[in-house]
């Protein structure tokens, strides 16, 4: 009942402040209210795009190992023209794994090229054409076809001329109109459309399926030329179930080297890529912005912070002889300590939940324009509360300890 007690008298003495001192309370009130906007704005910012990239980075596969030529990560110790020099992964290389590893579910052959796709006189530029082997829908979950169907086992053997397409395409091509079962001029050869693949949106990785266009790798073979050293190939390893990726590029890396006749002393001639080290890549770019977002919030608290105080000061000041009357009806010390205490904090909280009404009335006004979705999320509430709730104990205490320290007779006599 104390607690109880406490929490209503200061919350009765808060709202009063703020109603008898409009302009000096929202101006205190206004340090907090920046602060906390800038600190959670930059973690609703950072955390809207690490859940982004997260949900980019599932499409790829987080069980997924790439084998490719070169590396997603660079080190210093292995020169560039090391990586020049490696073979391209192989169809038979394919073959070979399909059959000796046993940690994978499923795997998986592809490369890709850009090229103009075109349907009567409409047309769309810089479509990414990827020749795929039979499991890739196994390996890659983002094939997804809303549209038609996937490609045949036949298709697939004979190198028939058929595609699936991006939604993108489909639009630019077919405005209106149903793509499956249309014939479209790929790479200079036609091509029957067999099915359309499900609106991705933009990928923050780059590159998108709804501007892609699925070819059998035995078709796309015929049609470009093999030895290009842009044209860069990957086989897509999917770890089976309980399976960790440790494991698989474990034993990928004994076969691999087995493959490619690799003394012991010999390097790796492949990169066995997987989709962690594109979000470890971006942490310390996280971590940087964090830290901007900290200092630039941080100042404008410290100057909350100090209005903060200022309004218990003048608070402790008005209701001295208020003070003195209740220590004199025996009120204790820490009653009047955390009066004033639960006081500054409930000042400080208003001004942290004005932040955050701000940011949540613009994640609501900026929508998905940005290319992603802006999430004020259940932890930065709870964290730009906490931090509000922390400065005002910083703030408040020494005015409410100068406040319990009074002696009754000297605060019943004061006038002010």
């Amino acid at each position: 009942m104390l607690a109880l007690h406490l929490f209503r008298e200061s919350f009765r003495f808060a709202f009063s402040a703020l109603l008898q001192n409009k302009l000096r309370s929202i101006l205190s009130l206004l340090g907090i209210t920046i602060g906390i906007f800038s600190i959670i704005a930059v973690f609703t910012f950072i955390d809207s795009i690490q859940i982004s990239l997260e949900n980019d980075v599932n499409n790829l596969g987080s069980n997924v190992i790439y084998i490719q030529k070169w590396p997603w990560t660079f080190t210093k110790e292995y020169p560039w023209w090391k990586y020049m020099n490696r073979p391209e992964p192989s169809m038979s290389e394919l073959d070979l794994i399909q059959k000796k590893c046993k940690d994978a579910d499923a795997a998986a052959y592809s490369f890709s090229t850009s090229n103009t796709v075109q349907y009567q006189n409409n047309s769309v530029d810089n479509v990414n054409v990827t020749a795929i082997s039979p499991d890739y829908d196994k390996v890659m979950s983002l094939v997804k076809i809303v549209s038609g169907r996937y490609i045949t086992p036949n298709e697939f053997s004979s190198g028939a001329n058929v595609a699936i397409i991006g939604s993108d395409i489909a639009a630019g091509l077919f405005p209106g109109q149903d793509a499956v079962g249309r014939t479209i001029k790929i790479l200079g050869r036609k091509t029957l459309v067999v099915g359309v693949l499900q609106k991705e949106g933009e990928s923050m990785l780059g590159g998108s399926a709804d501007i892609c266009a699925l070819l059998p790798v035995n078709y796309e073979r015929t049609l470009i030329d093999m030895k290009n050293m842009f044209i860069q190939s990957r086989i897509m390893v999917k770890a089976a179930e309980g399976v960790s990726n440790e494991q698989l590029i474990s034993e990928l890396t004994g076969i691999m080297r087995g493959l490619r006749h690799l003394s012991p002393t010999e390097d790796d001639d492949f990169a066995l890529n997987q989709t962690s080290m594109l979000t470890s890549g971006f942490a310390p770019a996280f971590d940087a912005i964090a830290v901007i977002g900290w200092v630039i919030g941080g100042f404008s608290i410290l100057v909350g912070g100090i209005g903060i105080a200022n309004i218990m000061f003048v608070s402790v000041k008005e209701r001295t002889a208020l003070i003195g009357i209740q220590k004199s009806l025996g009120a204790k010390n820490y009653f009047i300590l955390m009066q004033f205490i639960i006081e500054a904090i409930m000042l400080s909280l208003l001004g942290g939940l004005f932040g955050l009404l701000i940011i949540y009335a613009i994640t609501l006004l900026v929508g998905d324009s940005l290319g992603m979705k802006i999430i004020l999320t259940a932890s930065n509430v709870i964290l730009g509360l906490t931090i509000s709730a922390l400065i005002g104990l910083i703030s408040g205490f020494i005015p409410a300890y100068t406040a319990s320290q009074l002696d009754p007779v000297e605060a019943i006599r004061s006038t002010y």
